[in-house]
Formats: structure tokens, sequence, C-alpha cells
């Protein structure tokens, strides 16, 4: 098991937050990773790592993987310039991740909290969200309430959005 996988576990069993993992063939795309969401209840998201046109700031865009997405009227809505996706290298260095593997528990990477999470409002009503481990070979099932504490604990800023 990979130290940025093993993080995850350590960070949900130390907040007690319980979870159920499914392995899967590695998933790249949401659209590769449909085929093994079957029999997996809950949300299903796909998450995007973008920046603003200087660089300076980084989001992480969580949204119901069905869901469309606008960059730019997102922009709009938060008050930023153009929005795009960040490179190879800036995932590396802001999340400690990989393209395919992007998650929202690649913040265990980002000990500044520099990523701001851009949350889909749609997704805080759902009983239970799954996420990559930070590898792309499983998926974990957790309560949204207990994904909402981990946020709240990993103490990044947290922007709930209607998308």
């Amino acid at each position: 098991m990979e130290e940025r996988e093993r993080r995850v576990y350590e960070a949900l069993d130390g907040l007690g937050i319980p979870y159920s993992r499914h392995e899967h063939p590695p998933a790249f795309t949401v659209a590769e990773a449909v085929e093994h969401w079957k029999g997996i209840p809950g949300a299903h998201c796909k998450n995007l790592f973008v920046r603003n046109k200087p660089g300076k700031r980084h989001y992480l865009v969580i949204a119901g993987h069905l869901k469309p997405l606008d960059l730019l009227a997102l922009s709009h809505t938060l008050g930023d310039s153009r929005l795009s996706f960040a490179s190879d290298e800036r995932m590396a260095r802001c999340l400690g991740l990989s393209p395919g593997e992007v998650s929202p528990f690649g913040l265990l990477a980002d000990e500044r909290h520099e990523v701001i999470v851009v949350l889909d409002e749609d997704l805080t009503r759902a009983d239970s969200i799954n996420f990559h481990p930070n590898v792309n070979t499983a998926t974990l099932t957790i309560s949204t309430p207990d994904f909402l504490r981990f946020l709240k604990w990993r103490g990044n800023r947290l922007v709930v959005v209607k998308l």
C-alpha cells in the first residue's frame, strides 16, 4: 500500500470516521470509474484541480459525476479570474497526486492549507459520498456528515456553491 493511501486510512481512523473500501481496476476518468461503481451506494463525484489565471489560487472542485461544469461561470461565482486546469506539476506539489487520482484526501498533502475546496451544494444532501483514497484502484464510501467533518478538520477554506 502506498504511503499516500495509508495516510487516508490513518486520518479517517484517527477521526473515528467509518468507511467502506471497494477495490477495482485503475480508473483514470469518471467514464472509466462508472463501470466499477455499480453496486457502490452513495454519491459519486468528479474532482477537478484548477487554478486561477495568475496561478496564485488553487481550487479543488467537487461535483456530482454527472453534473456539467462551466469553469468560466464558476470563476464568476467565486469572484476570481478565469479558471483553468492546473498542471500535473502543480497537482503533485499541492495535493501529492497525479492525474486520475484527484481526491479531497489529497488535502492531507496540503500542509499550508492553500487549496480552496469548492463543493457542490447538491452533494451536501447525499447520505454518503465516494472518493478515491489517493489511488485510483479503490473507492471509499463515507457518510456525507463525516466527509464534511474531515474537511473541517483539514482546515482548508471551504466554499459551498450551487453548480
